[in-house]
Parts: structure tokens; C-alpha cells; sequence
């Protein structure tokens, strides 16, 4: 199998096959991961509700299995005079919500399903940018080592120095301050072209769904800055190595430029740790957008850290708001490292973890 420059070769395709026919625990991660995918993609068709559609009558409904207490205060005539009169409701769960409702009525399912595009998207394209910037410094730095090795390495130790949290929330106050959005608006094909609709009718289920979904552009270029220098790291550390084999020292003798015996040569012989990596990025970045979302730097309110920031005033009341989205959260980075310990131990066992948070 060939991608481009770097090919797999049949020994490294038995491998992960191998391994994950062994391994429980990588079968596990791939469904997590498999499911939460599939929930991103096929959002519209899936989800019982609009996410976005308010129904205060049915607002802190618990998930199917609760009940939930409340006090209740209306007003009786007694003897000719007006009272004020408490009483105690037990408020039961309905099949309609079965992971109950948050305190504007929306369904906490539909919201998890949907914020599952919003982690899914950011981790996925946050991590390509991390790794084209991070990879490209890297191989920069580890081929020509000397001055340029030196300058750029210390770029990445100053980024080091800061929490991640803390930087990501300085850029994106560097980026407001250019008046950039924080989001854009991406329109569903699935809703836009009635196919969705189309479905929802034929098995009984509410409409409409929402056009479109929120892209948070700018945690995306945010949360890549941050976590960059970790593939720099690494595809330094590879370069440094490899340009020291004899097929590196023969295609640089046949006259081979610097840009080709890189792309041609080292990159391929590093992509596998890097590989790794990115993997293990794309948890680490779904846990800062979410981060992010809590405090309310996302740009969009379908989002798993926005409906934990929402529900973290009515825990003691109606605790189902925040745990529903952490849950979710925490089955989706657990089957992604999952994923990851599998590519490693396939690929090369000898790699050992990086994180990024």
C-alpha cells in the first residue's frame, strides 16, 4: 500500500492485524471511536430532537431510570384570602428524552450527539495543522541541525513554558483583537438537501433539524499553535537520525536537493512515530476544546464543554446536564488512546507516549 511518498509495507499491514485481533482493548477503542464518528457524520438522521429547540414544559426531565424531586409553588384561595401554597412534585422520565433534558427543555442525547461534531472536527483538523507545522519545523530542524536547529528548538521550548489552556486562551485573544471570527457557519448537506427530512418522516421522527453547524475556526488554528511542538519533537529527533544513513549520504551524492531527500527519504522513514503521535493529539486536543468550550471561547453552543459549563450551576439539582457530555467526553478520549496504544505497540513498541496537555 502506497500513500504519496510513504508506503506500508505488507509486514507492518500484518502487524496491526496482528496485534488487534490480540488486543481487546484496540478492538474496544475502535468501536468507541467508530461509534462517535458515526454519530458526528450521520448527526441529523440520529438525534430524537433539534438540538437547538427550547421546551421549557419538559426543562430538567432525568434520564430514563431517575426521578427527580422539585418544590412547586402556586397560589389557593383559603377562607376568602389568597395563599401561598409549596408542595413537593416528583418529576418521572419519559421515553421522549431518554438522557433527559437540560433546564432550557433540549434534549441532552440530541446535544451530545450533535456536540459530538464539534470535538470530532476541531480534534481531527487541529491535529492536521499540528502536525504539517510541527513536523515541518522538526524535519527543518533535525536535517540542517547548527544555527537553524538552535533558533527553532528554542521557539518550541518558550512555547513549552506556558500551559497549554493558558496559551490557547492568549491566541485567541490575539485573534479577536484582529477582529477574526471565532466561527463560521457550515451548512448540513444532509438537512439542506431533504435527505435528512426525508428520513426523520418515514421512521416518525420531529423536524426540522438545523441547517447548519458551527465550525470554531479559530480554536481550530488555536488549539494547532498550541500542540505543535510536540510533532516538532519528534520529527526532529527522527531526522537527526535518519540523515545519518548511508540511503540518505547516496541520494544527497547522486545530486538529490535538500527538499527531496526530505520528502523522499526522511519523512517517510519518521512517519511512524509521528503517526503515533497524532493519534494520541487528537484526545489531547479534544480535551482543550472542551476546555475551551467550558470557559466559553468556542464560538458555538453545540459543544460538549459548553453543556457541562451549563449544567454545572444544577448539580445538585438536576446532575445528568454536566455528566452526560463528560461522559461522553471521557469514552471518546479513552477509545482514542486506546487506538493509539494499539498503533504503537503494532508499529513500534520501542515509542513512548507524549503528551500535550
Amino acid at each position: 500500500m502506497k500513500i504519496g511518498p510513504i508506503s506500508i509495507s505488507p509486514r507492518t499491514v500484518r502487524n496491526l492485524r496482528k496485534e488487534f485481533r490480540s488486543s481487546g482493548l484496540a478492538r474496544i477503542g475502535v468501536v468507541l471511536i467508530t461509534i462517535m464518528v458515526l454519530m458526528a457524520v450521520f448527526a441529523p438522521f440520529i438525534a430524537p430532537h433539534n438540538p437547538r429547540a427550547q421546551n421549557l414544559d419538559r426543562s430538567q426531565l432525568p434520564p430514563l431510570g431517575f426521578t427527580k424531586t422539585t418544590e412547586q409553588t402556586s397560589t389557593e384561595m383559603v377562607n376568602g384570602s389568597l395563599q401561598v401554597v409549596n408542595e413537593t412534585v416528583q418529576v418521572n422520565a419519559t421515553a421522549t428524552y431518554p438522557l433527559g433534558t437540560n433546564s432550557l427543555g433540549q434534549g441532552m442525547l440530541s446535544r451530545a450527539i450533535y456536540g459530538a461534531r464539534t470535538s470530532m472536527l476541531v480534534g481531527l483538523f487541529g491535529t492536521v495543522l499540528a502536525a504539517v507545522l510541527g513536523v515541518t519545523v522538526g524535519l527543518v530542524a533535525g536535517y540542517y541541525r547548527g544555527r537553524t536547529d538552535d533558533v527553532l528548538m528554542r521557539v518550541a521550548d518558550v512555547s513549552l513554558a506556558f500551559p497549554s489552556l493558558v496559551l490557547a486562551i492568549a491566541l485567541i485573544g490575539l485573534f479577536s483583537r484582529f477582529q477574526a471570527d471565532v466561527a463560521v457557519g457550515v451548512t448540513d448537506p444532509f438537512v439542506t438537501t431533504g435527505v435528512a427530512g426525508a428520513f426523520r418522516d418515514a421512521v416518525g421522527l420531529p423536524t426540522p433539524m438545523p441547517e447548519t453547524f458551527v465550525l470554531p475556526s479559530v480554536v481550530i488554528l488555536v488549539v494547532g499553535f498550541v500542540n505543535w511542538v510536540w510533532f516538532a519533537r519528534i520529527a526532529r529527533g527522527e531526522a537527526m537520525s535518519i540523515r545519518e544513513e548511508e540511503y540518505v549520504k547516496a541520494a544527497k551524492a547522486l545530486g538529490a536537493s535538500d527538499t527531496r531527500t526530505v520528502v523522499r527519504h526522511v519523512l517517510p522513514n519518521a512517519i511512524t512515530p509521528i503517526l503515533v503521535l497524532a493519534t494520541i493529539q487528537v484526545a489531547a486536543i479534544i480535551l482543550l476544546e472542551s476546555s475551551l468550550s467550558f470557559l466559553g471561547f468556542s464560538g458555538t453552543t453545540l459543544s460538549w464543554g459548553f453543556d457541562i459549563a451549563q449544567g454545572r450551576g444544577y448539580l445538585s439539582s438536576s446532575w445528568w446536564i454536566a455528566t452526560v457530555p463528560g461522559i461522553a467526553i471521557v469514552l471518546t478520549v479513552i477509545g482514542i488512546n486506546l487506538v493509539g496504544d494499539w498503533l504503537r505497540d503494532a508499529l513500534d513498541p520501542g515509542i513512548e507516549g507524549e503528551g500535550g496537555m
